[in-house]
């Protein structure tokens, strides 16, 4: 088989383009939700294929209410229509990605019409779509992973003895932040960043790990501590002063997995860096920028920096808290004083202290300790700043943090409550 190898050289400006680019004028909050699948006389994970599995599942969703298949090679692995998707996890955790949108009910809105086409094949195929962030009873040996090309290189690829458990078992939510400008940006990545181990507890829901309690609050952040150091983390130490071109050398530095000509992949399996990769190319190849924009999405940090701030580390919950964390967010992010006041009060910790905090939050959640005192205080300080900054807005969207505040009064998470 021959590849066409040509195209341009890439120049570093080129990099920065989409970046500076994404600097817009609107505050819009982003989704990302997925769930686990699993059948549910069993609690099993659902499979891919076979006459009630996902693969059938999508199909019938695309039917009754008009989505697009999108394809790997022959495999459907999710379904499209206009700026949104239903796309499918290594381990056929199904994620809805939302269209960006002002206000938060607009995205619960979304999620519940989507949710009622759902349902009745989801009863039909006698499949439950979990609100967990860890299979409760499967384990990454009896999931077999998705047929797709991309999954089974990175599977092949990650280092860390639990990168299987993360890619098949484990389910999240992410959210979307819109900056103004590059020093926007920057402040708003800083501050999620110190945000993040603190929001991780606060929304800790993955204890139970095939059919037993693992004594971790959160197995998916361990899982995530124990995937790849290279390209999961922290992506900077998110200093003071720092701008685009930090985020953009922090990539060029990682290994690269692999790229994509003509339809097929090439390994490369972290041969070298994609700084090296436009230097030099590689047996014959040069750096494109369709390999950067895939390298950019094999890069996997607490918070990623893309033309909008996205922010990660959240397991799946449920029962109105998944919107306290576009809620959470909201307040903070798009109020100055409100970004100010969490600043402040979580700059006195050192980029150690935040770290290593991390690794606390995976066990402890909100009973973790930093400078030996447990980090609810600071949880609560932080929900409380978003309440009264959404209450000031008055959109009635505080409401949507009162699920979590209702918790945090009793010093619990979502896993403390083995329905939440």
């Amino acid at each position: 088989m021959s590849y066409c190898k040509t195209k341009e050289h890439l120049e570093y400006s080129r990099l920065l383009d989409e970046f500076i680019l994404g600097c817009k004028t609107s505050q819009k909050i982003g989704m990302e939700y997925e769930r686990i699948p699993v059948i549910g006389l069993t609690g099993e994970a659902a499979p891919y294929g076979g006459e009630y599995g996902v693969c059938e599942l999508l199909r019938e969703i695309a039917k009754i209410d008009n989505w697009d298949y999108i394809l790997d090679e022959t495999n459907i692995i999710g379904l499209k229509k206009l700026h949104e998707t239903i796309t499918l996890e290594p381990g056929c955790q199904i994620e809805l990605s939302l269209e960006p949108k002002e206000f938060i009910k607009d995205l619960k809105s979304r999620v519940e019409k989507i949710d009622a086409v759902m349902k009745p094949v989801l009863e039909k195929f006698g499949i439950k779509l979990l609100n967990k962030g860890v299979s409760p009873v499967s384990t990454y040996k009896n999931i077999k992973l998705l047929p797709k090309r991309r999954y089974h290189l990175m599977a092949n690829y990650l280092w860390g003895i639990l990168s299987d458990v993360m890619m098949r078992e484990t389910a999240g939510i992410q959210v979307g932040i819109d900056y103004k400008s590059e020093e926007d940006a920057m402040r708003k990545f800083r501050v999620a960043n110190l945000m993040m181990p603190f929001a991780t507890a606060m929304f800790a829901n993955s204890r139970i790990r095939g059919g037993v309690d693992t004594g971790y609050k959160s197995f998916r952040a361990l899982a995530w501590l124990n995937t790849d150091n290279e390209r999961c983390g922290f992506a900077t130490r998110f200093n003071d002063g720092m701008g685009f071109k930090d985020y953009v050398n922090t990539l060029l530095e990682t290994p690269m997995i692999f790229i994509n000509r003509q339809g097929r992949t090439v390994s490369l399996n972290g041969r070298l860096t994609f700084k090296q990769f436009m230097e030099k190319g590689h047996e014959g190849f040069q750096a494109e920028i369709d390999d950067w924009y895939l390298h950019e999405n094999l890069y996997f940090p607490e918070v990623r920096l893309r033309n909008f701030i996205e922010i990660r580390n959240h397991d799946c919950v449920g029962n109105g808290l998944e919107y306290s964390i576009p809620a959470l967010y909201k307040g903070i992010m798009y109020n100055f004083d409100a970004l100010d006041e969490v600043d402040t009060l979580l700059s006195k910790y050192s980029f150690n202290e935040i770290n290593e905090l991390r690794y606390n939050v995976a066990r402890y959640a909100v009973n973790a300790k930093l400078r030996r005192n447990p980090i609810s205080t600071v949880c609560k300080e932080l929900v409380e700043i978003a309440y009264y900054s959404l209450k000031s807005q008055c959109h009635d969207e505080e409401a949507f943090l009162a699920p979590l505040m209702d918790l945090l009064r009793k010093n619990k998470v979502p896993a403390d409550v083995l329905n939440g």
